[in-house]
């Protein structure tokens, strides 16, 4: 997904939380529900998550420097990561205090209109918000599932858009079955349970999304697609007798390093060495713009290989980590 894309949903999200968190404050203030002052607390801390991913996605664009050779792409992937920490902390935490105390202390919900009336006016924000981050991300899904798409994706601003979304029309749901139920049939304690189930829905959510951004935090590699095409690139040259080693890893959400190791035939001449690799480097970023940095070895297969048993010695773990992927 491009950038253009992510601040599309982003934007879109952060006017209808923005919104929403200043009605379900006043409705919380005027009725005294907890689900309620917990679906607003929801939507401000919505409201500051699309405000660091935008913050994240500035620093991004940095050029690189001599401190960061590479940029700063992966600076969208750490403020995507502090977003589910917040919606764990701040979220999940606070809905949750607030829920045992009201099912500890429960009292009567007052002028319960005012609530669902709050609560419709809210899903219909958040489904519009919830349907543009969809369609945004159904522009890159291709052929997969939704969750198979959310597991290759690698911009996490817009699948961190739209899990919040997902999260904050299932807590709109859950208020308002909570608030009715509270109120239709005199359980008090009925409305601050339902605050723990919200702080429970956010919990799952801020998880979801720190196993999903750890991936990206840590270094992950190119889809198998473009991976696959690179290969194919370096085969068409006659040149290359065979292709040692192909290291990808995504720097950002268009942004990928590529490091290739090739074996060429034998006693070619270093100018038609150059010449192939200048070639190969000119397929390549014309087939994947997203591949912006390309690095480019000549060498032996059998010293390649020997290389690589040499450096399992001295670091058993990965010899280790390759016979499992192997098996």
């Amino acid at each position: 997904m491009a950038a253009h894309g992510s601040r599309k949903v982003i934007f879109a999200a952060l006017a209808g939380n923005s919104l929403i968190a200043l009605t379900k404050f006043a409705a919380a203030a005027y009725t005294g529900s907890s689900a309620m002052l917990s679906e607003a607390i929801h939507s401000v801390v919505d409201t500051g998550n699309q405000g660091l991913l935008l913050y994240g996605l500035k620093r991004a664009k940095r050029p690189p420097d001599d401190q960061h050779p590479f940029g700063y792409g992966m600076e969208v992937y750490f403020w995507s990561f502090v977003v589910a920490i917040l919606v764990f902390a701040v979220g999940a935490g606070v809905s949750f205090y607030e829920g045992v105390h009201k099912v500890m202390h429960p009292q009567p919900i007052s002028t319960p209109l005012v609530n669902y009336a709050v609560l419709g006016f809210a899903m219909i924000f958040e489904g519009s918000a919830l349907y543009v981050a969809y369609r945004e991300f159904g522009k890159v899904r291709g052929n997969f599932g939704l969750f198979e798409a959310i597991q290759r994706s690698k911009d996490p601003t817009l699948f961190t858009v739209l899990f919040e979304d997902t999260a904050a029309m299932l807590g709109l749901v859950v208020a308002f079955a909570g608030i009715f139920i509270s109120h239709t049939f005199g359980i008090p304690w009925v409305d601050g349970a339902t605050s723990l189930v919200i702080a429970v829905i956010l919990a799952g959510t801020a998880i979801l999304l720190a196993l999903e951004t750890k991936g990206l935090l840590i270094g992950e590699a190119a889809s198998p697609v473009v991976v696959n095409g690179v290969k194919n690139i370096v085969r068409g040259q006659k040149a290359i007798g065979n292709i040692n080693e192909v290291r990808t890893m995504h720097l950002g959400p268009e942004d990928i390093l590529l490091a290739l190791s090739v074996d060429f035939v034998d006693r070619l001449p270093s100018e038609q060495v150059e010449a192939i690799i200048f070639e190969l480097e000119k397929q390549i970023k014309q087939e994947y713009p997203e591949i912006r940095r390309l690095f480019i070895e000549a060498q032996d297969k059998y010293h390649h290989y020997a290389s690589e048993k040499a450096d399992q010695k001295r670091h058993p773990e990965e010899q280790e980590n390759d016979a499992q992927k192997q098996s």
